[in-house]
């Protein structure tokens, strides 16, 4: 390594300050310019004392390389955050974030562009991306091997990242950045747990496996808004401590712009989201209290939910009451599209609770938190196949008396029949107490084979997939082939119950499946 170029690169603040002395600006001299300079001086004489500028980028440089321990460690981190993600267990996550390396490549990144030191720069950032597929493949083969393929709430958190978000991200880097400057190395453990860019990535990893594009986003968001905050926060911090004195004052200016629109660019969606987030909380407080003001002070809400997708607005509660009051739910519905100017629909379950012999009493609030527990269940159940089918949860419709559950399905890249098959044989086996159907979009059948003999049974797989598709849509099958074989497919998909025209094709050795689309 060269010790004198890392030297070079991170010059002592003294040439800055004999240039600023030569080029000196009108605002300089004025009250603002002067109290400045003695802060300037005095970070200088006291700040950036005794600070071995060239022993601390060597010390970044060795934590940013690429080398098959930091490959080993960042496999062996995501998949211990994958699995304690799917076991929702915040310990394990937690270990996760121990033994992930990425925090290196990130400070020198940050590092690299205060100096700008464009060869460290494409180091540290190819050791970032190259850790990022390691880690992204590694937990997506996890996940696909894995008999447990459910949105937990581990992996649910990481899909919606807010301003927040960014500003842990930012404390975080401040503490890191420090602790590598300073000599502190004992406090990046504590700043590896609370920025967390491991998870992250192994929930990017878990919606590649399942396919779900939804949580697949929302995580990359999230690693992506931890990456660029701590790669520039850590640029802030070098520069601070005089780690890119030698750049010209034009270098700097245009440094400092890229690195502020850089955060706004961040900080604006995340910003949103967060307001996003504030509204839906504050709105809950106050549909609990248009509830709750339509009885008296012995009743209480055991369970609220609210669905703030779906149109229009619906809202559904239990509430344990010593009496039933009428005409409840037409009250707080006017009250509450009155208060948020939208329709809304309120269903409100009431509980008698207080009443009647002592050996009834208890027995109320047991039913009171089977229906809350049964409600919980119900919310769980709806959120987790609009993830799987990418639909919106007011689009998933629920007979709770029969225990059915519908969704219709929205196009998704790289998802044909069969994905959407196993896509719903997968929530079926999450939820076996249900009925789970999952209507897929139109998509492309799958290819027969026409050879001579009549018999269907190569083609099982891709019938059954047919069959089931056909069935889920409601659509007739056009087969076109020839011989014994196009007459045996076609058997075996009215055997299905299947609605087949058969059609003779120039083709012996195939057969087309496609959808018979109705006319007008």
């Amino acid at each position: 390594m060269n010790i004198a170029g890392a030297a070079s690169a991170s010059a002592t603040p003294e040439r800055a300050e004999q240039r600023r002395a030569r080029h000196p600006r009108r605002w300089q001299f004025g009250p603002v310019g002067r109290a400045l300079a003695r802060l300037r001086r005095h970070w200088r004489d006291h700040g950036l004392k005794d600070l071995d500028h060239s022993g601390v980028v060597l010390k970044i440089k060795g934590e940013a390389a690429l080398t098959w321990r930091y490959a080993f460690m960042t496999a062996m981190s995501a998949g211990i955050a994958i699995l304690g993600m799917l076991l929702s267990s915040p310990a394990v996550v937690i270990g996760a974030m121990l033994l992930s390396p990425l925090m290196g490549p990130m400070l020198g990144a940050g590092f690299a562009l205060a100096i700008g030191n464009q060869p460290w720069l494409r180091r540290s950032v190819t050791a970032l991306v190259a850790g990022m597929l390691v880690a992204i493949a590694f937990s997506a083969l996890l996940v696909f091997a894995s008999p447990l393929q459910t949105v937990t709430s581990e992996i649910a958190a990481r899909t919606r990242p807010n301003l927040f978000d960014l500003l842990v991200a930012l404390f975080s880097a401040l503490a890191g950045s420090y602790a590598m400057i300073r000599g502190r190395e004992g406090a990046i453990v504590g700043v590896a747990i609370a920025v967390a860019v491991m998870p992250p990535l192994g929930a990017v990893g878990f919606g590649l496996a399942t396919m779900n594009w939804t949580v697949f986003s929302g995580a990359l968001l999230l690693f992506f808004t931890n990456a660029m905050t701590i790669t520039l926060t850590a640029a802030i911090m070098a520069r601070i401590y005089g780690f890119g004195s030698h750049l010209s004052g034009r270098s700097s200016t245009l440094q400092n712009i890229f690195i502020a629109l850089a955060f706004l660019a961040l900080a604006v969606p995340l910003g949103l989201t967060l307001r996003q987030i504030a509204f839906e909380a504050n709105s809950q407080r106050i549909i609990q209290n248009a509830i709750a003001d339509q009885f008296d002070s012995p009743a209480r809400i055991n369970a609220l939910e609210v669905e703030w997708d779906s149109q229009p607005l619906t809202v559904r509660a239990v509430v344990l009451t010593p009496e039933y009051r009428a005409r409840v739910e037409q009250a707080v519905r006017a009250r509450l599209e009155q208060l948020f100017d939208r329709p809304v629909r309120v269903s409100i379950e009431q509980l008698r609770v207080g009443t009647g012999s002592t050996a009834v009493e208890p027995a109320a609030p047991g039913a009171a938190n089977r229906a809350a527990a049964a409600e919980r269940e119900v919310a769980r159940l709806t959120e987790q196949i609009a993830l799987i089918a990418g639909a919106p949860r007011a689009e998933v419709m629920l007979d709770r008396v029969g225990q059915r559950a519908f969704v219709p399905g929205r196009a998704l890249a790289g998802v044909d029949l069969r994905g959407w098959r196993q896509l719903e044989r997968r929530a079926q086996d999450a939820w076996p107490d249900w009925e789970i159907t999952v209507r897929p979009p139109p998509a492309q059948l799958p290819a027969l084979s026409g050879a001579d003999g009549g018999d269907a049974d190569t083609n099982a797989e891709a019938l059954a997939v047919i069959a089931w598709g056909a069935r889920r849509t409601g659509l007739a099958v056009v087969l076109t082939g020839r011989g014994a074989a196009l007459a045996a497919a076609a058997e075996r998909l009215r055997d299905e119950g299947v609605a087949v025209s058969e059609r003779t094709g120039s083709e012996a050795d195939r057969i087309v499946a496609e959808w018979e689309v109705p006319e007008g």
